[in-house]
């Protein structure tokens, strides 16, 4: 939060989505106000500091993370940031709407009207509930699983980029973001975001990325199966979806406009909400990236959560994963939480692209892309002999590389591409194969290949 939004919220005063408190002894009050915003359409809290630097802030700002924890289920809220306005110091806690739990405190429920925290009878109790009756297993307990199974350099790697920089131990940073329970055991969510081997436990938290050639579903296709923690997850399902997509440029007003295929922060957020939001609790079912000709499908488990449908998504926010959903946040996927839809139509829009398309399917949410397609003029020499295939520039740089010099083997293939592995080689290799394009000759180690005349 920006000093001149604090200072039009003060000059607007206490509301429902907005609350001022001072320092220190008002513990109860600051978790009582967090769980009222929480149950209602979140908000800002204000906590005003007796001093603007020192000891005072860190008791203050310890309290304040203390206070979302004391709830029941514990409320895991963006770190709280140092705000001055007019000279006086403030510490902003971040409420953001649509989480899934009802939440308690001091054994009373609350939600914000108006100006106040109101105890909600049984019957706006029920109706509550009932709206959010549908929580994900990440702040569950992973059967089984000890510290020894947590990535400890990856959670310290996280603390570093954290502002402001969080004290006490890596442990006792982790159970305040929800990734160890109360006991200090790992939960779902943080075996999944810091595990050392997450599959161990969620067997199917993993994403298959497929590239097929035409716009249908073939025996022809390049796979993928991305598998280890969630921030890994998506980086990797976003290089192969960067790899593989066409690079080209359109003409507009008699300029010549390089651009992918698809606009890539649309890409990586179509990947982030799925690996965000999908429902962990479904077994057997992957994340499924599929790369066609003419469009990007994203599909993931779980229908859509709560009260939110394909009509009103574009408004309403709930996160069904509010743990894993934060922590994305915390390391940069996610720019601002609850706006990833209305931020891809705005860049869909600015690319002259159709709208994302969203389906629910019987078990889960699909999304389709629809990129710059045969608008695109592919960014290749004049003259590409290959230009209807539908090749990464991997693919290219070999064709090239065989056109120039006879033949190529898998060796002088990866120190054309020596950022990518010798599995991903063999893929590309075996694809131009199985395209037509190149004819493998020999076995093991003697292993080239030609050009197909």
């Amino acid at each position: 939060m920006k000093a001149e939004q604090g200072r039009a919220l003060l000059a607007a005063g206490p509301g429902e989505r907005f609350a001022v408190l001072p320092a220190h002894g008002a513990l109860a009050r600051l978790a009582q106000t967090l769980a009222a915003l929480a149950n209602a359409s979140g908000g800002t809290v204000l906590v005003a500091l007796h001093a603007a630097r020192g000891a005072a802030d860190e008791a203050a700002f310890d309290e304040a993370v203390q206070a979302g924890l004391s709830c029941e289920p514990p409320l895991v809220l963006p770190l709280p940031q140092p705000l001055e306005i007019d000279g006086r110091a403030y510490l902003a806690l971040a409420v953001p709407p649509g989480l899934p739990h009802v939440y308690a405190c001091g054994g009373a429920y609350y939600r914000r009207q108006g100006k106040e925290n109101v105890a909600l009878g049984p019957r706006p109790l029920r109706e509550l509930f009932l709206a959010r009756a549908n929580p994900g297993q990440e702040s569950l307990a992973a059967p089984g699983a000890t510290g020894d199974d947590i990535d400890w350099q990856a959670v310290r790697a996280y603390a570093e980029q954290l502002a402001p920089r969080p004290g006490g131990t890596l442990e006792e940073l982790l159970r305040r973001r929800g990734g160890l329970d109360a006991e200090l055991a790992p939960t779902y969510a943080g075996i999944l975001l810091f595990g050392r081997n997450p599959q161990q436990f969620l067997p199917a938290a993993e994403i298959l990325c497929v590239r097929y050639p035409g716009t249908t579903m073939g025996d022809v296709f390049m796979q993928e199966t991305v598998r280890g923690a969630l921030p890994e997850q998506i980086r990797r399902a976003e290089a192969f979806l960067a790899s593989n997509m066409r690079r080209g440029a359109r003409i507009e007003a008699l300029e010549r406009d390089e651009r992918p295929e698809y606009p890539l922060p649309v890409v990586r957020e179509s990947i982030v909400n799925a690996v965000a939001h999908r429902d962990y609790g479904i077994r057997g079912e992957e994340i499924r990236v599929l790369l066609f000709a003419d469009r990007l499908e994203v599909y993931s488990p779980g229908r859509l959560p709560g009260h939110v449908t394909l009509e009103n998504m574009l408004h309403e926010r709930y996160a069904r994963n509010e743990i894993i959903m934060q922590v994305l946040a915390d390391m940069g996927f996610v720019e601002r939480l609850g706006y990833g839809i209305d931020r891809m139509l705005q860049l869909m829009q600015a690319e002259g692209l159709p709208a994302p398309a969203f389906v629910e399917t019987a078990n889960g949410l699909r999304v389709t892309l629809c990129g710059h397609g045969e608008r695109l003029i592919e960014a290749r020499p004049d003259g590409f002999r290959w230009s209807a295939l539908a090749l990464n520039l991997r693919q290219e740089k070999a064709l090239a590389y065989v056109a120039e010099h006879g033949r190529i083997t898998n060796r002088e293939f990866q120190e054309l591409c020596p950022d990518v592995s010798a599995e991903t080689v063999r893929r590309d290799l075996a694809d131009l194969v199985d395209q037509d394009v190149l004819i493998r000759i020999g076995d093991k180690r003697a292993t080239f290949y030609i050009l197909k005349k």
